[in-house]
């Protein structure tokens, strides 16, 4: 009887497809600068040709960036006070106000336009109208009384309320001067945190940092 010899089948030559294998996630990095500017405010405020270089900081800031801004200052020109004020609302980077002392006068307006505010121990703030020179006829006089009044009432409402409240904004107008020291200034912080959410007039929310 013959033999029966078996022959294997011919192997696959070709290669087989490969099947991707796909990561249960993906990981990327970048880099980015972040940048932290300290600006130290320990006396009067004066002409605003002196605080060209903190404008220039302020309005080439990035998202990145955060400003600090340290106060001790019994306050002084008005119009430089506003002129930081308002590169400070412009700024895109992050703002953060410290009290380290006193802030008086414009000093106390700056401390109010932080995204963050940090109060530390030992410290005042005090709120009062404004001081002005004038010249001219008297008609003129009473035309710029009547201007900067109607201004700085504007100003003072924009800034400081909620922290301040409108039967204090009155009296301030009608001349009388408001003190307060670390506590109370954190007292009305958190209340302004604990309320509906008041933005301040960046839109940001006011933050009273721990120091309490």
């Amino acid at each position: 009887m013959p033999k029966k010899h078996s022959h294997p089948l011919p192997e696959n030559t070709e290669d087989e497809p490969e099947v991707p294998v796909v990561a249960a996630y993906q990981r990327f990095e970048s880099q980015i600068t972040l940048r932290q500017i300290s600006y130290y405010l320990s006396g009067e405020i004066v002409e605003p040709c002196h605080y060209s270089e903190m404008f220039y900081a302020l309005r080439t800031a990035t998202e990145n960036d955060v400003i600090f801004l340290h106060l001790n200052t019994p306050g002084g020109d008005f119009d430089t006070g506003l002129q930081i004020i308002n590169n400070l609302l412009a700024t895109r980077a992050r703002v953060v106000t410290i009290l380290e002392a006193r802030a008086y006068s414009m000093g106390a307006l700056l401390f109010l336009v932080g995204d963050e505010l940090i109060v530390h121990d030992n410290c005042q703030l005090m709120f009062h109208n404004y001081t002005s020179a004038l010249i001219g006829k008297g008609n003129e006089q009473q035309a710029q009384v009547f201007a900067i009044g109607k201004w700085f009432e504007k100003v003072m409402q924009n800034i400081c309320k909620p922290f301040l409240t409108v039967s204090e904004l009155s009296r301030i107008l009608r001349g009388e001067d408001i003190w307060m020291e670390s506590d109370e200034i954190r007292r009305r912080l958190n209340r302004m945190n604990q309320s509906e959410k008041p933005a301040s007039p960046k839109g940001k929310a006011r933050k009273a940092l721990p120091g309490d």
